[in-house]
């Protein structure tokens, strides 16, 4: 996983994503799983959420009572989710930890272990093999309570190949004189996996357009493959969704790609 890229888009990120229409979205979706895992503690459930990004998932659940950790490759990224958790007013612990290593690095932290592990925005298919995949799953269940869950968010990548999608809807903002417009799209390589693009295009009102592009590669991880790899590494109870709406996921058409799995 490309952390630079990361660290560089750690200052737009939360221009990037819409957050009040996400988070109105995905933390109901959320909280069902959560309220699940309730019923067999005497607390409230604690979370970790993995590929934190700018922390706001985690942020939202803190304001509704969770605990909850953060964790992301990017310092940069860590750095911006406690900068919004200082301005949300809420408490959250916010690590640097990778995929496979979430048990080395957070062991010792006073949440570990979790009730729930969350890794959304597409983040897994950062890893570039099934073997890696698998270590990250055996590391998630190894940090997870038993009767934990665990849920993905990542695109649909079974339409993808199928149709060669290669553009994603662009995205812009404006605040005040300066504007920015976010551009992603995929190069297929011959190797299997993708090149994904994010192109930032910034003006500020007295300057021309300038033009800023980042790129990494991504493990086009279909549905058969995940869930074929969550019964390997000890995980039932899977089910899966093409958007945390909560309706069936659809390989030829659904946009994304949820999946829940629950550990025994």
């Amino acid at each position: 996983m490309n952390k630079e890229v990361y660290d560089e888009f750690s200052q737009d990120y939360d221009r990037f994503v819409n957050w009040q229409p996400r988070l109105a979205i995905e933390i109901p979706f959320l909280q069902k799983y959560l309220r699940l895992a309730e019923t067999h503690l005497d607390r409230r459930a604690r979370i970790l959420d993995m590929a934190c990004g700018s922390g706001m998932h985690a942020i939202e659940l803190a304001k509704q009572g969770f605990t909850v950790c953060g964790a992301d490759l990017s310092p940069k990224m860590i750095e911006k989710a406690s900068e919004n958790a200082r301005a949300a007013g809420v408490k959250v612990n916010f690590r640097e930890s990778s995929f496979g290593n979430l048990k080395a690095d957070l062991m010792n932290e006073p949440e570990f272990p979790y009730d729930m592990i969350t890794s959304l925005g597409n983040a897994l298919p950062h890893l570039l093999s099934t073997e890696l995949i698998q270590t990250t799953l055996w590391d998630m269940a190894n940090c997870l309570n038993s009767g934990g869950y665990l849920i993905f968010q990542n695109r649909n990548f079974d339409a993808v190949l199928e149709h060669k999608e290669r553009w994603i809807e662009p995205q812009g903002r404006s605040e005040g004189e300066k504007e920015w417009i976010f551009l992603r799209f995929y190069d297929f390589d011959h190797d299997g996996l993708l090149t994904f693009n994010i192109m930032r295009l910034i003006r500020d009102g007295k300057t021309g357009w300038q033009q800023r592009i980042s790129s990494t590669r991504l493990y086009p991880l279909k549905r058969d493959v995940l869930t074929g790899l969550l019964e390997d590494s000890g995980f039932s109870d899977i089910a899966c969704f093409g958007s945390m709406y909560g309706e069936d996921f659809l390989p030829g058409s659904s946009e994304n790609l949820v999946v829940v799995a629950r550990k025994a």
